[in-house]
């Protein structure tokens, strides 16, 4: 069959490939393959292409042959959904994911989150990631509120991945409908936002869940939903038409609670449609009479859907609340709109202040440290500082594959182990005996005045004519009066306006001994850190410190030294002297983790300072130049972003990969710790010049 479909040399080129496989990863993949083969032959536009899909066959028959069977038997809706170059993207990320054997097999039997979640990103017209930069304007002219919108995690509930959700302050919306067409999509997730712009508007207030069952949650929702939507018709008489398409409900089938509930929510959007069953027409006339009566109070809500849920009960109909999924599909699951209590184990997942890029995990321990604030309409919020525990999962980050071009979404997960404290008497004494750099750095940073420039008018001499005095002195001529000689104006920095985040490489690489005094990269990047630190606060400057490590791209530590907010007291300075070295360099998840919170600030400039030794590596990567790839790409959208990276080299054999990363200009080598005034003014002379 493969040699009628695409022609002999091809079928002997199967042959092979079955050979392989039946002698690596058995009789039974081996069987598989035949009858894959014919799909793919049938799916590709020319030979060639089934050539390189047996090549990726026989890749994984040698790297990891139990999973064969499983991606042979489910691989067809990889190939149907990604393609032939998707479908190489989607092997190699699999076979990226190293040693762990039962990861592989959840991943090629398209069973795992990250499998799932490449497999819904391939349309990148009609995903959320190809939609989302029109659809944040779109919100914000409907509603005027701009939250972070961030995409279901993979790993979420299947109710939670095929509907969107929201509360924290943020948006979460699935990265695509499923069994809706591409063409669908688009509209599909503006009549979301629509809908969760009118529950910002018009749901005032959570309702409490206390004491409340299953059935009773499902129907106060669908009723609050009906009435913040008649409130948004009453503004926006426009959106029933992007409303009215997504309900299909009709008047047929059997009477389950699921189903009549779905036509209860067409009849109380749609005037036209009309339902025979008398438990839907109960429901619309108590709306109809509680929307003429207060349309705007949410107690109606709560009151119809009491009384609806207790004729559910006299009709012993069943309610599966593990299977109820909202209807229509652009509604969300409700979770933003009820008050679970804090302990309460009904809340599945909740959204603390979503940050866009990184997918926030739910916190498992308390230590008394404040939650990052809400962000409610702001879309400027401020985070604030968490010591986390150790198997606290705080953020997961995409990372850049240079080989295929793209990234791998959710592939690095980024936790903020506490810091252990050491006494700061051995940093003080090197402090103290390098009084004259203190001194000296204070001088260098406060010269360097980076912040927006200033119209300075009403000059003797300057870069532009000032209008307003120029019109003065026209007029004082002219009334016999001597003008005022001071016509020009020019522009000047005339303060500071900057907010930087230090991050020290902590790997285990700075242990060793680089300078003649003995000491080790670790303590040159504490002192220096601490020399800088000590200036920015005699200049009331806006700081925070952390460091950073990685023990493959599932453990990558964020130890939080200083926060923005917090300040460099004698705490801060005893989590810099118990700063240890372990560990591996994976360099660009740190860098988006960091951006985050440099996001975050109002400062006119904002600088990502890196201070590191080595090379980007990790144990569980073999290409030298993946890392620093990676990294380069995360540089590079931290610029886009506005926010300017630069580092501090302290090995003469990484300026080569460095220069690469960060580009010539913007990193500087220091091969010890006296060398530090020297470099930093070129150094701060760039960023106030950029």
């Amino acid at each position: 069959m493969v040699a009628a479909i695409s022609g002999p040399a091809e079928a002997i080129r199967l042959g092979e490939s079955v050979s392989l496989v039946a002698i690596r990863a058995g009789r039974r993949a081996a069987c598989l393959l035949s009858e894959a083969a014919v799909h793919a032959a049938e799916a590709a536009h020319h030979p060639s292409e089934l050539i390189s899909w047996l090549e990726l066959i026989d890749d994984i028959a040698k790297r990891a042959p139990k999973v064969l069977s499983a991606f042979l038997q489910d691989g067809s809706p990889a190939l149907d959904r990604l393609g032939f170059v998707g479908l190489a993207v989607f092997v190699r990320m699999g076979l990226d994911l190293g040693r762990d054997d039962a990861r592989q097999m959840a991943f090629f039997s398209l069973q795992s989150p990250e499998a799932r979640q490449l497999l819904e990103r391939q349309h990148a017209s009609a995903s959320l990631p190809g939609l989302l930069p029109g659809l944040k304007p779109y919100l914000r002219a409907l509603w005027a509120i701009s939250p972070s919108i961030v995409e279901t995690p993979g790993d979420a509930p299947e109710a939670m991945r095929r509907r969107a959700g929201f509360g924290g302050g943020g948006v979460r919306l699935p990265p695509s409908y499923a069994g809706f067409p591409p063409s669908d999509q688009k509209q599909l997730h503006r009549a979301t936002l629509a809908h969760i712009g009118a529950h910002h508007r018009f749901t005032r207030t959570n309702f409490p869940a206390t004491g409340l069952k299953p059935l009773q949650l499902a129907l106060v929702s669908l009723i609050e939903d009906a009435r913040v939507e008649r409130l948004a018709l009453c503004e926006m008489p426009g959106l029933f038409a992007l409303w009215r398409g997504f309900h299909v409900a009709r008047p047929e089938g059997a009477p389950v609670a699921i189903s009549l509930m779905a036509r209860l929510a067409r009849a109380l959007l749609d005037p036209s449609y009309q339902d025979p069953h008398g438990w839907v027409s109960k429901g619309r006339a108590l709306f109809e009479e509680a929307a003429a009566a207060d349309i705007g109070s949410q107690q109606l809500s709560r009151h119809i859907g009491g009384l609806l849920g207790n004729d559910i009960g006299q009709m012993r109909l069943q309610f599966d609340a593990k299977s109820y999924v909202v209807q229509p599909a652009y509604r969300d699951d409700n979770i933003g709109i009820w008050d679970f209590g804090d302990d309460n184990p009904a809340v599945p997942y909740e959204m603390q202040a979503p940050a866009e890029g990184a997918r926030l995990e739910q916190r498992d321990g308390d230590d008394g440290c404040p939650e990052p604030d809400t962000l409610s309409s702001d879309p400027s919020g401020r985070a604030t500082m968490v010591e986390a525990g150790k198997d606290v999962v705080i953020a997961r980050y995409p990372e850049f594959d240079y080989v295929t071009g793209r990234e791998r979404p959710d592939w690095c997960t980024v936790r903020e182990p506490a810091v252990p404290m050491a006494s700061p008497a051995a940093l003080h004494r090197a402090i103290e005996q390098r009084g004259d750099l203190v001194n000296r750095l204070t001088a260098i940073i406060r010269s360097s005045k980076v912040s927006r420039q200033q119209r300075i008018r009403r000059q003797a001499e300057g870069e532009f004519l000032d209008m307003d005095a120029a019109i003065e002195a026209v007029i004082a001529r002219r009334l016999g009066q001597v003008p005022e000689d001071r016509l020009y104006g020019r522009y000047e920095r005339r303060h500071r306006d900057l907010a930087t985040l230090v991050l020290i490489d902590s790997s285990a690489s700075t242990g060793e001994r680089i300078s003649s005094r003995g000491e080790t990269v670790l303590e040159t990047e504490r002192l220096s850190v601490a020399l800088l630190a000590r200036a920015m606060t005699e200049l009331g400057d806006h700081f925070a410190l952390a460091a950073f490590s990685s023990n493959t791209r599932d453990d990558i530590g964020y130890q939080r030294i200083k926060d923005f907010a917090g300040r460099y007291d004698t705490a801060a300075e005893g989590r810099l002297a118990g700063l240890q070295s372990r560990h591996s360099t994976r360099l660009g998840a740190v860098i988006r983790h960091a951006g985050k919170d440099l996001k975050r600030q109002p400062n006119y400039r904002r600088l990502l300072l890196i201070i590191t030794d080595g090379e980007p590596h990790d144990i569980d990567v073999d290409d030298r130049r993946y890392l620093v790839e990676d990294a380069r790409a995360a540089v590079h959208q931290l610029r886009n972003d506005g926010i300017d990276v630069f580092s501090i080299i302290l090995d003469s054999d990484a300026e080569s990969y460095a220069t690469h990363i960060f580009r010539c200009q913007n990193c500087v080598q220091l091969k010890s710790i006296e060398t530090l005034p020297e470099k930093l003014p070129g150094l701060l002379l760039r960023l106030a010049l950029h």
